[in-house]
């Protein structure tokens, strides 16, 4: 799903979707963009890249990102605990 909305957003090879903590929210943007931001920790699977900013990345450690389109063609994420 996230590989192809990158595609889909010709967010480019070295594009793919970041995530970002906002520690004083107490929240996460994500947002596809055409490359990582400077500190950011890269994870490519299978061709979907996910960009982690460095606070994102330590509350995200043990866990996978999941992402479902609902009936009215809305993106939604996920996050669920690696056993």
């Amino acid at each position: 799903m996230i590989r192809d909305l990158a595609v889909q957003q010709d967010v480019g090879e070295d594009g793919g979707l970041r995530i970002a903590a906002d520690t004083d929210a107490g929240a996460l943007s994500i947002e596809l963009v055409p490359e990582p931001a400077q500190g950011d920790k890269v994870v490519d699977n299978q061709g979907a890249r996910i960009f982690l900013d460095p606070d994102a990345a330590e509350l995200l450690e043990d866990t996978s990102v999941d992402a479902t389109v609902d009936d009215e063609g809305i993106v939604q994420f996920g996050f669920t605990e690696r056993e």
